[in-house]
């Protein structure tokens, strides 16, 4: 494997939901331990499973592993992390700022970017940590911090004093308070992130062509703010071995094989390994030891199982059209498939003859290829997210900028960079939108994150402004949150697949979303592998283990589910997307 291959003090290991780093860090930590390495094995995932990876109790200490001399893991709860981060920040105002005033900074900080800062204040600790570095050879994180909140931590530290001014109530400062007693430590942290000599940053993915842009789309953002010295590792690819043996097998190594081949070019430069497709779960030193070497066949005794009966997509769609308009937003983690749906219920509406308006903040070419063609009683429309991001700094600029000296509107330009700003830019585009679901569907792909609804509705001075003048009028209003929050109104589509992180990510989502008072109307567990008739030995040892976490969701999480299996060829084209739906 190339990225074992001198391999630094520090390790990060970053990719979407289900593609594999936990198995892949875990496994990297028992190679190097049996190899004689002290190793610190550090997980920030929410949804980690390190500690049933290895059938111990791992807590927010460095806890030796009993099995595997050499190494030691701790897991950081972000969740934990993120309310002793708001505690120490809301504190000291309770009781000396009114409460409403108060009630605004706990929204604002209820969000993921006071997740993913808190849990980055976490481990900074560990990156800058002498005795920590002299005691371990290697310490490997799982789930490294992303490039936007690397950025959000190079802000200039005058933003306090902006803040407090009143003038910055643009993003995603508030999150910030407070933090500046530690900038030193920060910027420590960051410089030995961006050392190609000290860190190794490994890119993990999917052999699937949206996974692949995603993670394109990781490593320039790391790129860009110095974090250059990045490994590709593509995980779970099906051996060609199991093209002789099923129909289905064969065509998902063809359909593997070709995004590869189509992989974005800034990849393709760096050094890439790949992972075959395991047929059994990596729980336990055994299957760790055996992640990088080559799998023996897979023998399932006993004819193939019946496939799985639960219900398919048409009967969501079924509810969906019942009302004769209205806003469905198709939300998910990237690489679960949530445009290939989106454009499915889309193209399954307007076939009924209702207007349908689909609309994406993707690359129009993504949402194009999908289509493949046009279809009645449906327009396409494509939300530019640069354009929409430009547009509302303008805005911003041009009232709260308005007066403020060269200083003030230095920060206030800082601030309108970040990542946050996108978001809500974006929102805003969906909002001007969302008013045509009052007399046709409207039916959006990458809807915006449960942060950024939390996020418009505490910054919300729009809908706050409308509510105080229309009080006492007896005149009726409807803002955008209002809508998302009228189930009448808004249908919220949930799309996950039958793994445990997608799950429990979806779940995350889930809560999010109902913080910002919008309930989910249903999940769609998509390319499941225990909807087909497949023969294949490894994918019927890996549809079985689908069944717990579609259990999950049709018990626990879900309102209302589909479940759409794994496809021998993609959903391509207004009719294979029809096929989509109706397919039992």
């Amino acid at each position: 494997m190339k990225f074992l291959e001198h391999l630094p003090r520090f390790a990060f290991f970053t990719g979407k939901g289900g593609v594999g780093k936990t198995s892949l860090a875990c496994a990297t930590a028992v190679r190097l331990a049996d190899a004689g390495k002290r190793v610190l094995l550090v997980s920030t995932d929410p949804a980690s499973n390190v500690g049933q990876v290895f059938g111990i109790t791992i807590g927010n200490h460095v806890t030796a592993v009993p099995a595997v001399p050499n190494l030691w893991a701790m897991e950081i709860d972000p969740q934990a992390a993120a309310q002793g981060y708001r505690d120490r920040i809301v504190g000291p105002v309770r009781g000396a700022l009114p409460a409403d005033v108060v009630k605004g900074i706990e929204e604002q900080l209820s969000g993921a970017c006071t997740t993913e800062i808190a849990a980055f204040d976490e481990f900074t600790g560990l990156l800058t940590d002498g005795a920590l570095v002299e005691r371990f050879e290697h310490v490997l994180f799982d789930t490294a911090p992303t490039g936007h909140t690397i950025r959000l931590l190079q802000l200039p530290g005058a933003w306090n004093s902006f803040l407090e001014a009143g003038k910055g109530d643009a993003s995603c400062l508030g999150p910030l308070a407070g933090l500046d007693k530690q900038r030193a430590q920060y910027k420590a942290a960051v410089d030995a992130l961006a050392d190609p000599r000290r860190t190794r940053l490994v890119l993990v993915a999917r052999a699937q062509a949206s996974t692949l842009r995603e993670v394109a789309r990781t490593h320039d953002e790391l790129a860009r703010i110095g974090l250059e010295q990045q490994h590709l590792v593509i995980n779970g690819v099906m051996p060609a071995s199991e093209s002789a043996q099923d129909n289905l097998a064969a065509a998902v190594v063809r359909r593997e094989q070709a995004a590869l081949e189509a992989m974005p070019a800034i990849l393709q430069r760096l050094p890439i390994d790949q992972v075959a497709l395991k047929a059994f779960d990596l729980v336990g030193l055994d299957a760790l030891r055996q992640f990088f070497t080559e799998a023996p066949a897979v023998n399932v005794s006993g004819p193939p199982a019946s496939p799985l009966e639960a219900p398919g997509l048409a009967h969501l769609v079924d509810g969906m059209a019942a009302p004769g308009h209205g806003l469905i937003m198709v939300m998910g983690k990237g690489g679960v498939g949530k445009t290939t749906l989106a454009a499915a219920i889309a193209v399954e509406l307007a076939r009924r003859g209702l207007a349908v308006h689909l609309t994406t903040s993707d690359p129009a070419a993504h949402l194009a290829e999908t289509l493949a063609g046009q279809t009645d009683h449906l327009t396409v429309s494509r939300i530019d997210p640069q354009a929409e991001t430009q547009r509302y700094r303008d805005e911003v600029l041009a009232s709260k900028g308005k007066g403020l000296d060269a200083q003030g509107r230095a920060l206030l330009e800082e601030d309108l960079r970040s990542p946050c700003t996108e978001e809500i830019a974006v929102f805003q585009a969906f909002s001007r939108i969302i008013r045509e679901a009052g007399r046709k569907f409207v039916v959006m792909d990458t809807a915006p994150t449960g942060h950024t609804l939390l996020l418009l509705d505490a910054t919300g001075a729009y809908h706050r402004e409308i509510a105080r003048q229309m009080s006492g009028s007896g005149v009726r209003f409807t803002t955008p949150m209002m809508q998302l929050q009228d189930v009448n109104q808004t249908k919220v589509v949930i799309v996950t697949l039958a793994e445990n992180t997608p799950v429990q990510e979806a779940a995350g989502l889930q809560a999010d979303l109902r913080r910002a008072g919008i309930e989910p109307w249903a999940w769609v567990v998509n390319n499941s592998v225990s909807a087909t008739d497949s023969r294949s030995p490894l994918l019927r040892a890996r549809a079985a283990k689908e069944r717990p976490f579609i259990e999950a969701v049709a018990r626990q999480h879900a309102q209302r589910y589909a479940v759409v299996p794994l496809l021998a060829e993609e959903p391509i084209g207004v009719e294979r997307l029809e096929a989509l739906v109706r397919r039992p």
